[in-house]
């Protein structure tokens, strides 16, 4: 398996290359240069096999034997998964009238982000133990994917983690279980910006090429491809138990399976297109809040940012740029690197694209979408709450409000992803007018000592982060060549 980029400029990368990677040096994103199919015959194979088992056939058909030998890689991906808070790793919750939540939030950071992330970084420690090398991680964070890098990959002895969250942007929860991380490797960063900000002065950062190699920088953001990979697990999962294929004849066509999406950096719908692409009967809903581009996209062919980000119940979705939005235009365009170069340096250089009228009609033909204000996700999370005593998060609220007003069609089954526990979101429950009791893990981090640095807001604040972050990226590598501790 080889990988390129969107962009067209790079090409032959295996999957340790772009593991290591952010992104590619043309400024696209890296994807498989071609997908396996997946037949009938492989899904009926797949269907008894627990989601954990599952994750290492889908790894295997991306990463050769060569690089991670298949004994290996099923060890890595047990390990990885190996302290999550329930045995099967993610559950399917079966609710009244059809609904059906698959729930991927029972890894530490209680978000879907922590399935990827765990076996992503199982998988970088793995070369680097084998290399004897050291990484530095550089993370934009809208809210989930920072804490679960921190909780991935802390103390850790050849990687460093550089988060970088919008502060006032996220949860009170979110914000602890990145700030409460005293470990010598983790460093974390408060942004008085949005995380679409954030991403302006990281991009600068990876496109410098001397800085990448010379430090070893790379992205643990959806970015990474290994993410993304992970991800194709869970949409199978979801067929496998839901679609109804093993009551279908055997000769007959794999029945259709509906998947509700919230949306946001759009590495899940990603990963769903992906999927879909690999011979598996999907049918995608992308659900995103006030922040719709990406159903201004798929509706009307608007690619376009609006003026400001604006905050919502979900933050974590608060997204203006969906940035793997570029992998699903590159798939979707018959991998047209030129076409999509040149559509995304468009966007961004004006923040503004439409799409070509023969792409915006494939999108609209593989992802239907819709957009739901906060007053939309607190009646979802109240009426949930009402007909099954089962609380949602705000953020899967926003899929699940089109199970109460986009009823599916007789004989389609539909599953929603459950992205987040509530207990991340108690505001939100509450302006619910519902109650939770918080785990433990949650109530001790009022408890904890904190330590993080602030980037505040200046004239130039994108040319001033970038150099406080490259700074603070050199000073690390510093203490690691001297080997000695980077806080006192």
């Amino acid at each position: 398996m080889r990988y390129c980029s969107t962009r067209g400029g790079v090409q032959g990368w295996d999957f340790r290359d772009v593991l290591f990677s952010g992104f590619a040096p043309d400024g696209g994103m890296f994807m498989p240069e071609s997908l396996p199919m997946l037949s009938p015959d492989t899904l009926r194979s797949w269907s008894g096999l627990h989601y954990p088992q599952l994750v290492v056939e889908v790894a295997s058909l991306f990463i050769s034997t060569q690089l991670i030998p298949r004994e290996d890689l099923e060890a890595l991906v047990s390990s990885a998964l190996s302290g999550f808070s329930v045995p099967e790793v993610i559950k399917l919750a079966r609710l009244k009238e059809g609904l059906s939540v698959l729930e991927l939030f029972h890894g530490n950071t209680m978000a879907f982000k922590d399935l990827a992330m765990t076996c992503t970084v199982h998988f970088l420690d793995y070369f680097l133990h084998k290399e004897r090398g050291r990484a530095i991680v550089l993370v934009g964070t809208s809210g989930d994917t920072g804490g679960s890098a921190i909780q991935s990959a802390k103390g850790l002895g050849g990687l460093d983690v550089v988060v970088v969250y919008p502060q006032g942007r996220i949860t009170p929860v979110q914000e602890k279980q990145m700030i409460t991380c005293m470990e010598d490797n983790i460093h974390v960063f408060a942004a008085d910006g949005s995380s679409d900000d954030i991403d302006v002065p990281l991009r600068r950062l990876f496109a410098d090429q001397e800085l990448v190699k010379c430090h070893g920088l790379m992205s643990l953001n959806s970015v990474n491809w290994s993410r993304i990979m992970i991800q194709l697990a869970h949409f199978i999962y979801a067929y496998l138990q839901m679609s109804g294929m093993d009551q279908a004849e055997a000769e007959a066509p794999l029945p259709l399976l509906e998947v509700v999406v919230p949306t946001g950096g759009a590495g899940n719908i990603a990963a769903g297109c992906i999927v879909k692409k690999m011979g598996v009967p999907l049918q995608l809903v992308a659900m995103v809040n006030t922040n719709d581009i990406v159903h201004r996209a798929v509706q009307t062919g608007d690619f376009s940012m609006a003026t400001s980000v604006t905050q919502t119940l979900a933050p974590a979705i608060d997204i203006q740029d969906p940035y793997n939005m570029e992998r699903v235009f590159w798939l979707l365009s018959g991998r047209d690197g030129a076409l999509i170069k040149s559509m995304m340096e468009e966007f961004q250089h004006t923040h503004r694209h439409t799409l070509p009228e023969h792409l915006h009609k494939v999108l609209s033909q593989v992802i239907s979408a819709g957009t739901v204000a906060d007053e939309g996700i607190v009646e979802t999370m109240r009426r949930c709450w009402e007909e099954n005593q089962y609380l949602l998060c705000p953020h899967t609220a926003v899929a699940v409000w089109h199970h109460y007003h986009c009823p599916p069609r007789p004989g389609l089954n539909r599953c929603y992803l459950a992205t987040a526990s509530p207990a991340k979101f108690q505001a939100a429950v509450q302006r619910a007018g519902l109650t939770l009791d918080l785990p433990e893990a949650v109530r001790a981090l009022n408890n904890m000592a904190t330590r993080y640095q602030k980037l505040e807001r200046s004239q130039n604040w994108t040319i001033d982060w970038e150099d406080r972050l490259r700074e603070i990226i050199q000073s690390i590598s510093s203490a690691r060549e001297r080997r000695v501790t980077y806080y006192s």
